[in-house]
């Protein structure tokens, strides 16, 4: 998937939507996501050394996920609701290519657990468990009445 079919998944746009493209291989999401330097995240974060922040990598890793739920996430909206067992092992810089392999390990109902990490160059930089809902769009919880 490219970012144009991302963004039928992800509501994420402009410069939150962080992955650039996507795929699913064996029942995993792989996702791709080259760090440019010009991102608003890496701004003051930190001046004259420019590191991708944790909780951007996390967002990283979750937008990836979804690409998983591609029939599930019409008129819904994929809301963060607990990370577990994070980890930062490696920096994130400008010029590199971050890869994630993410995974779905439960669902029930509206609620989605997964697991994931990133890479680059093949040194790992993080992992996570996660988990996430899936909760209807007001605008379509409207116009269902």
């Amino acid at each position: 998937m490219n970012r144009d079919e991302i963004m039928q998944i992800l509501p994420h746009r402009d410069s939150m939507l962080l992955i650039d493209e996507a795929e699913i291989i064996d029942g995993k999401a792989h996702g791709r996501r080259l760090i440019r330097g010009n991102e608003f995240f890496l701004d003051g974060h930190f001046p004259g050394n420019p590191t991708v922040p944790g909780v951007i990598l996390c967002e990283i890793l979750a937008q990836s996920t979804c690409v998983l739920l591609a029939q599930g996430t019409a008129g819904c909206t994929p809301y963060f609701t607990g990370l577990d067992k994070v980890r930062f092992k490696n920096p994130v810089k400008p010029g590199d290519l971050l890869e994630t392999e993410c995974e779905i390990t439960k669902s029930k109902g509206v609620f989605y657990w997964a697991t994931g990490r990133g890479t680059v160059g093949g040194r790992l930089c993080v992992t996570a468990e996660f988990s996430f809902a899936l909760i209807p769009n007001e605008s379509d919880k409207e116009q269902s009445r």
